[in-house]
């Protein structure tokens, strides 16, 4: 039994005032509002929900600031996943692990206390699986077990290089599975996957439609009766353009009417799509998977927020290419992004209302129903994913109860986080993860090997 004594938290009904917490098993089993701590209470200041980062890449943080010089000709998307691929080719397992062990620590420093891994570097470079398929995938459960990071593993079918059923690249042969390589991949990571404690979770991810074929995409599905099914789409106009042309549809419409999607779907990305599309996507019960930092640096362009929040959407958000993992400025960008398309203000919030409480609390559910995670309040019974504030550091002191979750999104960095437990495994204590200095020198020892020419 564990005991967490809060001076305020936010609870499912709104703020309470000296909350006790018992948590066993990872979930929270009582809530006890108004009493006083006790003495081998944890005391933290201000209790909230913590967020799950529904997209990562964990590799690309070791990316961050390798590809912001600007080439001959118009830098793209598609010009930084060229880089991309070359740095990917150089990677080891080893290197591997160490970098997503870097991410996960400061993905529980930032706030998050669990992570949709979608990954989708397999093999040997070449495009050779390992002895064992599964191998990278378990290279990515050791990273989460060593930082105590909640984990839904999303290995990644990827099939083909472009729309059309193209021919896998030289720089994708490291992704590429048919379906049935995938499911025995699948297989295996699932069986390591039981080594991990029993909040992990396992799904699909169909990289996106360009990357596979709708008849495969239909096997897949089928195959996978339960569990998250993530997949990029509408990132780009191109990639809108290429699909329309074959499919006869864009992207997220074609998806909407030819799959089962649902309640356990997130759709990552979605930035290109029309009011109908975006209505229907709503209605549909799917999570929007948003990545407001890495959508910012890539170009991408801006999520369509207003029509999707008017339709009762919902969603989350995640690190995706990890350049700055932070949860404060994913929600700021968010809604930085909406206001500088629309040239107005506080605009993702239906009606009236915080904006900041609306961003962090939607954020919270959807991350927890993309993750297939019992998480995403503080409610008896949920997994105690839990985030602690300081409420008295100099960007949130002045605010109200009713204002701190706007000076949380748009005054703080995530430097006033001081715990983190994830599924009950308190591993940010004082604003530093536990094995912090450990992961870092073997991060560190990792990128001298890396030499990116």
């Amino acid at each position: 039994m564990t005991v967490i004594y809060a001076k305020q938290a936010l609870l499912d009904e709104g703020w309470a005032t000296n909350v006790r917490l018992d948590l066993r098993d990872g979930r929270i089993v009582s809530i006890d509002p108004g009493t006083g701590p006790e003495a081998n209470d944890t005391r933290v200041d201000t209790l909230l929900p913590a967020l799950g980062n529904l997209h990562s890449h964990a590799f690309q943080r070791a990316m961050a600031g390798m590809t912001e010089f600007r080439q001959a000709g118009r830098d793209s998307f598609w010009t930084w996943r060229e880089l991309m691929y070359r740095f990917m080719e150089r990677l080891t397992p080893k290197q591997i692990e160490a970098i997503a062990a870097q991410a996960y620590v400061e993905m529980l420093e930032a706030g998050y206390a669990s992570v949709g891994e979608f990954h989708y570097v397999h093999h040997q470079p070449g495009g050779v699986p390992y002895d064992n398929i599964a191998e990278l995938s378990e290279r990515i459960f050791a990273a989460a077990s060593r930082t105590g990071i909640g984990l839904t593993h999303l290995p990644v079918l990827y099939s083909y290089g472009g729309a059309g059923q193209a021919e896998l690249s030289a720089g994708q042969r490291r992704f590429g599975n048919s379906v049935d390589d995938f499911e025995r991949l699948f297989d295996a990571a699932s069986v390591a996957l039981r080594h991990l404690p029993g909040d992990a979770r396992i799904g699909i991810a169909p990289h996106s439609l360009r990357a596979t074929s709708p008849g495969e995409l239909s096997r897949l599905v089928a195959r996978h009766g339960q569990g998250p099914i993530h997949i990029h789409i509408a990132e780009q106009p191109r990639e809108v353009s290429e699909i329309e042309d074959w499919l006869g549809a864009r992207p997220v419409e074609w998806l909407l009417d030819n799959q089962p999607v649902d309640e356990r779907w997130c759709l990552i990305h979605a930035t290109h799509m029309t009011v109908a599309e975006t209505r229907d996507m709503a209605a549909s019960g799917a999570v929007a998977g948003l990545c407001p930092i890495t959508e910012a640096n890539l170009g991408d362009g801006a999520f369509n927020g207003p029509d999707y929040v008017e339709a009762g959407g919902g969603f989350g958000i995640g690190s995706d290419s990890n350049v700055n993992i932070s949860l404060t400025e994913e929600l700021r960008m968010l809604e930085y992004s909406q206001r500088l398309r629309d040239t107005s203000r506080n605009v993702l919030v239906p009606g009236e209302g915080s904006v900041g409480r609306f961003l962090y609390m939607s954020a919270a559910r959807g991350g927890a129903q993309a993750l297939a995670r019992a998480s995403g309040s503080i409610a008896t019974g949920n997994l105690a994913d839990l985030v602690a504030i300081d409420s008295q550091s100099a960007a949130l002191c002045a605010l109200s109860r009713d204002s701190l979750l706007d000076g949380l999104v748009f005054a703080a960095t995530d430097r006033v986080v001081t715990d983190v437990w994830s599924a009950g495994r308190h591993v940010v204590r004082g604003g530093h993860h536990i094995a912090r200095d450990a992961v870092l020198a073997a991060y560190r020892t990792a990128m001298e090997r890396l030499v990116v020419t």
